[in-house]
């Protein structure tokens, strides 16, 4: 199935829709924050085999990443979600803060030289 490219509200919406229709109700907050760690260890997997130096066992997926950011990305959504927070919002403040906290601090780092 082909889906169309999402805003991050509309991808707030669309995770909503789904826990409302198919997955009945939200996990509770502190659940979903231990599937978000759980989901980021996955992911950090696949990145020490995929770029550092262990390697796949036979048989592990080695095109997984994409679908192991994914799982990430529909957790946290959840949790923006349950809490209230809309993350279009959260990122533009978020940008802001970096943006003038760093405006020149990475420029001045010589280790990005």
């Amino acid at each position: 199935m082909m889906y169309k490219q999402l805003t991050l509200q509309q991808a707030q919406a669309t995770v909503d829709e789904w826990i409302k229709t198919v997955g009945v109700r939200y996990f509770n907050e502190l659940t979903n924050t231990a599937l978000l760690m759980e989901e980021v260890g996955e992911l950090a997997r696949i990145m020490a085999r995929q770029y550092g130096e262990q390697s796949f066992k036979p048989g592990e997926n080695a095109n997984a990443l994409a679908d192991e950011m994914a799982d990430v990305l529909f957790v946290l959504i959840c949790l923006a979600n349950q809490t209230s927070i809309d993350l279009n919002a959260a990122l533009q403040r978020n940008i802001e803060k970096k943006s003038k906290r760093d405006a020149q601090r990475h420029k001045q780092n010589p280790k990005l030289l």
